[in-house]
């Protein structure tokens, strides 16, 4: 997230979004969730997020987390929906979170965690 921070592109975001990859996120509700981003058959990956919370995956589009990226106005973010009517959102707002590009309400971050340093990685 640092690179991120100081050179704020797509390209940036996309690696940060590898690096985290199989760690645990917790959804609004505080539900738990990881991702994985497989291969293609040329060797490079896929932008696509497989989320896995249940017994089946879930993808979650790489262009969708783009256009949430692009709604983030610097507030609190009182809800998913708030960043757009994006399918997986809920997915999104949990990483946006714990990624630290997002604040929350007091509730929420109960449910979802309380980050220590919004600054590490």
């Amino acid at each position: 997230m640092k690179r991120w921070r100081d050179e704020p592109t797509e390209e940036s975001f996309w690696g940060a979004v590898l690096a985290y990859a199989g760690v645990k996120f917790k959804t609004y509700s505080g539900l738990p969730f990881s991702y994985e981003i497989k291969k293609g058959r040329n060797g490079e990956y896929t932008k696509e997020l497989w989320i896995d919370r249940r017994e089946k995956s879930k993808s979650l589009a790489w262009s969708s987390i783009v256009l949430a990226l692009k709604n983030i106005k610097g507030e609190v973010v009182d809800r998913p929906k708030a960043l757009g009517d994006i399918r997986g959102m809920t997915y999104i707002y949990g990483m946006f979170y714990r990624f630290g590009l997002i604040d929350v309400p007091d509730k929420v971050k109960e449910k979802m965690g309380r980050l220590k340093d919004r600054n590490s990685k």
